[in-house]
């Protein structure tokens, strides 16, 4: 008769921490997408705060972001009689489109009222800017627009922040080759 010592002993452990590994995975998601990127937005404002906001657009306008026409970089976000506009958004006209957009028109952004008046107080009373950080498409393929709440910083901040960032890569480069 076998115990259950030498039963063990001849089936070999499983290996949990690699199964927990592959069943937590989870799905890649096919819809998202990253349209257009503000990466000057981070080097020339200090992000306080970022929020999620929805945008009414044309279909064609639709189509046009699909292809990924589109620059956020020279545009804003503004609270003008109770709604959040984004002004100075580029996105480039649609060839087969029956009725085509203008390109850099004032575009309505979708937010609540309780962030809508949380915006306002950011931007009137306190001094901060509304600027766009991301445009994508999210998980059920719908476009959103990542606000940022930042204040402008000043050129010696702004050199800070370099000399911050080249000293974190020559630190990393220093341990990665040991010299």
């Amino acid at each position: 008769m076998i115990n259950n010592a030498k039963l063990q002993s001849l089936v070999p452990p499983l290996n949990l921490a690699y199964l927990n590994a592959i069943m937590a995975k989870k799905p890649e998601n096919k819809n998202y997408k990253v349209i257009a990127e503000n990466r000057r937005a981070r080097y020339d404002y200090a992000i306080e705060d970022d929020l999620e906001v929805g945008i009414i657009l044309h279909g064609s306008e639709v189509k046009s972001l699909r292809i990924g026409q589109s620059n956020i970089a020279d545009s804003y976000a503004s609270v003008d009689d109770g709604e959040l506009w984004l002004t100075n958004a580029y996105i480039a006209p649609y060839d087969r489109a029956m009725f085509s957009h203008e390109e850099r028109r004032k575009r309505k952004l979708l937010v609540s009222r309780k962030e809508l008046s949380k915006l306002w107080n950011a931007t009137k009373r306190e001094g901060m800017t509304l600027v766009p950080l991301v445009m994508y498409f999210n998980d059920r393929g719908l476009v959103k627009l990542k606000i940022g709440i930042a204040k402008g910083k000043k050129n010696h901040d702004k050199r800070a922040t370099e000399a911050k960032r080249d000293w974190g890569r020559q630190k990393q480069r220093l341990l990665r080759h040991g010299d």
